[in-house]
């Protein structure tokens, strides 16, 4: 499993965006893009998702920009790649009136692949914006614990 690179972009960029100042001041898509060596359209496409879902407020005009719409503390990863890529599934099986799959009338897989779901949307949930713009510990760090 692989994010696209379009949701990958959006952590960067949201990451960015929290390290700057996060919830507290606007940003403009150029100072972004910039910073994080992502393409301006890249950046101002993310932005229109990422406003779309809640995920930052923008305003334009003079003092315009955007910001992020809560504390980085109360984002998650999962929130970000859903903005982008739509709910988390591992398997289309899941999905109510889905009914392309050649072995599903004997799947014995299927009634677990929620839990499966649920599980890595989980693991997306558990981290917070907010580690994700901290600086990665230390190597040494790492392998003192």
């Amino acid at each position: 499993m692989r994010l696209s690179s379009l949701a990958d972009y959006a952590v960067v960029m949201m990451a960015a965006a929290a390290r700057h100042c996060g919830a507290s001041c606007r940003l403009n898509a150029t100072v972004l893009a910039e910073e994080t060596g992502l393409p301006l359209p890249t950046v101002q496409k993310l932005v229109s998702r990422l406003s779309a879902a809640g995920l930052i407020e923008s305003a334009r005009g003079t003092g315009g920009g955007f910001r992020l719409a809560r504390p980085p503390a109360a984002i998650s990863m999962a929130d970000i790649v859903e903005a982008v890529e739509g709910p988390i599934a591992l398997s289309a099986c899941v999905d109510e009136g889905r009914h392309d799959c050649a072995i599903e009338e004997g799947c014995r897989v299927k009634p677990h692949m929620g839990a499966v779901n649920g599980a890595v949307r989980g693991a997306l949930a558990g981290l917070s914006l907010a580690s994700l713009a901290n600086p990665a510990p230390a190597r040494a760090e790492m392998e003192a614990c």
